[in-house]
């Protein structure tokens, strides 16, 4: 195994703008080269307090303190070491030596369209506390804590003192973290910054590795983790209330039917509805409304099961 990095060369060959465009950095242009906005590290609310220097390609918060090069901004991003952040922006680089962005370029420019397919991460978090007491405490067993990856992370970065949760690609490849505040501090779930998540059902892989014609489908990662440890493998979740078009995409291609479980919320109801309407077209769609304020993840196991067995039944009446 080679485990030599050229940290110089990357630093050399990969430029502050092309970085800036992965992650839809947007900023405004306050001198020759030279960029300010929002920090995208620590998302502060003072557009003044990230500068970036294209010429010289480095950058520097004046809010959270964060500086450095390429190497030292996508770490801070990733929550990883310099060494894994060199070998992210290696495999990722394929390009000759990128040029800063030219002289007359406005911030439009530094942004560039959402990428329909992730690209894997091509590292993993180390150290992440699979014992955390917070995870008990909202009922997960060890099997299932170990199969999501889940856990407390100490360690730097964007996701530092957060449980964090691994998304992967319908394939099976890890393509971003999630970090869920436990303190109360906002925002509760952080996404890394160029992540779509309007591009990506959460556990998708598994569910459509179970094998079967149908998925039932949740809001959030707790709803997905409960509805798994009670047996239900076919299960996928939004992270959030809205059914977006790749989403949709990509539960039309893989399922024949669709059983959907939101929270029993107003928001969840609505929400409901509108996902329902646009479904209906193209396959079978069964709805479980829950009770008013309830989410699937506050369900025993047992419960859960039957719900979802009732919906069977109904099915089943239909078309007999």
């Amino acid at each position: 195994m080679n485990d030599w990095v050229d940290f110089a060369a990357i630093k050399q060959n990969v430029g502050l703008s092309v970085v800036l465009r992965q992650y839809h950095v947007h900023l405004r242009r306050s001198g020759r080269d030279q960029y300010r906005g929002y920090c995208p590290i620590h998302r502060g609310q003072s557009r003044e307090a990230f500068h970036a220097n294209l010429t010289r390609n480095i950058f520097h918060c004046f809010s959270c303190g964060a500086a450095g090069t390429v190497l030292d901004f996508v770490a801070a991003m990733e929550g990883c070491t310099l060494r894994e952040a060199a070998l992210q922006l290696e495999r990722q680089t394929t390009a000759p030596p990128s040029r800063p962005a030219p002289p007359d370029c406005d911030e439009k420019q530094l942004v560039t369209k959402r990428i329909s397919a992730p690209a894997p991460l091509g590292f993993a978090l180390r150290g992440i506390d699979s014992a955390h007491p917070y995870l008990a405490a909202r009922g997960m067993e060890q099997r299932t804590i170990e199969e999501f990856g889940v856990g407390f992370y100490r360690g730097p970065g964007l996701f530092s003192g957060r449980l964090v949760i691994p998304i992967h690609d319908p394939r099976g490849e890890l393509i971003a973290y999630c970090g869920r505040a436990l303190d109360g501090s906002q925002p509760r779930y952080r996404f890394p910054a160029g992540f779509a998540k309007s591009q990506v059902l959460f556990n998708l892989h598994r569910a459509a590795a179970a094998g079967k014609r149908v998925v039932v489908v949740v809001e959030g990662f707790f709803d997905c983790f409960h509805l798994h440890q009670a047996g239900v493998r076919s299960v996928v979740a939004l992270m959030g209330s809205a059914l977006y078009e790749s989403q949709q995409r990509a539960l039309l291609e893989r399922f024949q039917r669709v059983i959907l479980m939101l929270d029993g919320d107003a928001a969840g109801r609505r929400a409901t509805a509108g996902i329902a309407a646009r479904l209906r077209p193209h396959g079978s769609v069964q709805v479980i409304h829950l009770p008013p304020d309830a989410q699937p993840d506050q369900l025993p196991s047992q419960e859960i099961r039957q719900v979802l067995q009732a919906c069977k039944a109904e099915v089943a009446r239909q078309i007999q």
